[in-house]
């Protein structure tokens, strides 16, 4: 494919959309649904509405179209086309939203109410107003099970509206969802008030906590590493935890670790700890009597520039009298500095604290992170970076702490890919508006493949009925030219049949010719004839034989008074005897009997 033809094509804007979703619902085709053979009428179609609303009642999470075609009904193709589109867009949700899966999940459920309302009302299943309210979603970004009684509530919240939606199935109407979606928007609008105020009072008291545990933690460090494996006299030991342990944790409190009090009070700690241990201080006797002189006196001035007050006498009582001890060159008995197990944990790394550069923290700020996978995955904001500590707050997003965690850990997790950032969230607006652009290319692409099917289509039909016609001409020429001859062969079929006939009327006529001429020639003198009448108003004659005349071979005839009445040559009288006009009595059976034999060999022919 060239790679013009693999641009991203434009999402479309909100109005096209609500343009388009019309022509995917009645034009679009989609291999392997249950579209019906034929045209559906309105009436004719199922109602799907009591199964879409059991599906929504049980919360079920398969695709409509997997519902209906789990059913033998009849489903029109709008209704399939929008069980379809609503599926479509709610898996595109559930990949891309963003949203924890458990919560996606649920809102997905609403697949059986929008294919329902698609059906219906086309785009306008997907007023503003619920667009809106799945927009705002994205609030609910940090959302997952461990979010606490948060979590629990934005569950009670949706259960509400399982009820809604459960309400315009029985009503036919979208009211119940408008007003859970206003209600929603006041609830948050609400809750972003409280919240903002939950978010103050948590930075506040989180930052104080930490400030203290850096006291804590850094005194911590420092007394353990200077009491560490060493043997002390209990009157330092017991002063150092009573006394100098907190002094430490009040300075890191007030100045922080940069300023005089921390150095001289980290200073006269190690003193008391030289001064202590035996092992360190005997090997320096001058410099132990230098210290001894001086370390009452620092001590008081560095608690009382701390404290604001002097420190009592006795507290200094066991540390003077160990300097006496030790002074005079005894050993007082020892006991070890820290206390056994792990009554006293302390950490080095705080001694060296320091926090991590601003510009590796910025981008990171009110970022969401996850932890996990699937439904056991964990969401947390990173709310702040505490600055005494440099831990970060982790909240739920709404002023509820969820934990802290040091920076180094942050950033292993995060380079380790246990912690990763959360992608950004897809509003369920552009959700909708690249599924419906998506499948606007679609449907543009299958009119172009049906127009042109239907022109080809066009063409095969015209192909077809020209070849129909010319097979149909030549058919036709076929039996013209097979009619035409066989009108040919009957034509002279009939010409044989009629020259047959005319050459048997001949033969016969001939043999009447020769019969008639026979009964003229064999008429005898006296012998007699009979001409038939020629008109109404004429009787038959009788006449006989009175003359022949053989040079011109003329027969005269008289009546039975023997008047001369008719003259026949012997040619003309066989004529008229074959015609019939003239009878020769006598022997007129006899040719009575040859005319009907002959008369019944030409119907014979003839048939």
């Amino acid at each position: 494919m060239q790679q013009s033809t693999q641009k991203k094509r434009k999402v479309l804007s909100r109005k096209q959309v609500v343009k388009r979703i019309g022509d995917v619902l009645s034009g679009i085709r989609v291999p392997d649904l249950p579209y019906p053979a034929g045209k559906v009428a309105a009436d004719a179609a199922s109602d799907w509405r009591p199964l879409l609303l059991s599906c929504w009642t049980e919360q079920r999470d398969e695709p409509v179209t997997r519902v209906i075609r789990s059913v033998s009904l009849t489903w029109s193709v709008r209704q399939i086309n929008s069980a379809y589109v609503a599926d479509r867009i709610m898996d595109v949700f559930l990949k891309t939203s963003g949203l924890h899966p458990e919560l996606a999940l649920r809102i997905a459920r609403l697949r059986f109410f929008l294919a329902w309302r698609m059906n219906l009302e086309g785009a306008g299943a997907l007023n503003d107003t619920i667009v809106h309210w799945l927009d705002s979603l994205q609030d609910c970004r940090g959302w997952s099970g461990s979010s606490g009684r948060s979590g629990r509530a934005l569950l009670d919240q949706l259960d509400s509206l399982t009820i809604a939606v459960s309400g315009c199935f029985d009503s036919g109407d979208v009211g119940p969802v408008i007003e859970f979606c206003r209600q929603w928007e006041e609830d948050a609008g609400k809750r972003e008030q409280q919240n903002e105020r939950l978010r103050q009072r948590l930075l506040e008291t989180e930052q104080g906590a930490a400030r203290q545990r850096k006291s804590e933690q850094t005194a911590r460090a420092l007394v353990g590493r200077a009491l560490q494996n060493r043997q002390l006299p209990q009157a330092v030991v017991r002063f150092i935890f009573d006394h100098w342990f907190a002094l430490i944790k009040q300075i890191v409190w007030q100045e922080g670790t940069e300023g005089d009090n921390w150095r001289h009070a980290s200073k006269l700690l190690e003193w008391l700890v030289w001064i202590g241990d035996p092992a360190l201080s005997d090997k320096d006797r001058n410099r132990l009597y230098t210290v001894g002189e001086q370390i009452g006196d620092r001590i008081s001035d560095v608690w009382n520039r701390v404290n604001g007050k002097p420190l009592d006498d006795s507290a200094l009582q066991g540390i003077q009298s160990v300097m006496v001890d030790r002074l005079r060159g005894e050993t007082p008995e020892l006991v070890s500095a820290l206390p056994e197990g792990d009554r006293f944990s302390w950490d080095p790394s705080w001694l060296s604290f320091s926090a991590p550069p601003e510009a590796e923290v910025e981008p990171l700020l009110g970022k969401w992170f996850v932890e996990g996978e699937g439904a056991a995955e964990r969401r947390r904001y990173f709310f702040a970076l505490l600055p005494d500590t440099c831990e970060a707050l982790w909240t739920n997003g709404a002023g509820v702490k969820l934990g802290l965690m040091p920076w180094p850990r942050f950033s292993t997790a995060l380079d380790s890919g246990t912690l990763r950032l959360l992608p950004p969230l897809t509003p369920f607006g552009q959700v909708l508006a690249e599924t419906i652009t998506s499948l606007s290319v679609v449907l543009e692409r299958q009119t172009l493949q049906r127009e042109e099917a239907a022109r080809e289509a066009r063409a095969r039909a015209e192909t077809l009925r020209r070849e129909k016609a010319e097979a149909e001409q030549l058919r036709q020429q076929e039996e013209a030219a097979r009619q035409a001859e066989l009108a040919r062969q009957k034509k002279a079929a009939e010409d044989r049949r009629i020259a047959d006939e005319e050459a048997e009327q001949q033969r016969l006529l001939q043999e009447r010719e020769t019969a008639a001429r026979e009964l003229v020639e064999g008429i005898k003198l006296g012998g007699w004839i009979v001409e038939e009448s020629s008109g109404e108003d004429k009787d038959a004659v009788r006449l006989k034989l009175a003359v022949r005349i053989n040079a011109s071979r003329k027969l005269v005839f008289v009546d039975r008074l023997g008047l001369n009445r008719r003259e026949f040559l012997v040619d003309e009288l066989v004529d008229h005897v074959v015609m019939g006009r003239v009878r020769v009595l006598g022997s007129s059976a006899e040719f009575d009997d040859a005319l009907s034999r002959v008369v019944g060999r030409i119907r014979v022919g003839r048939n």
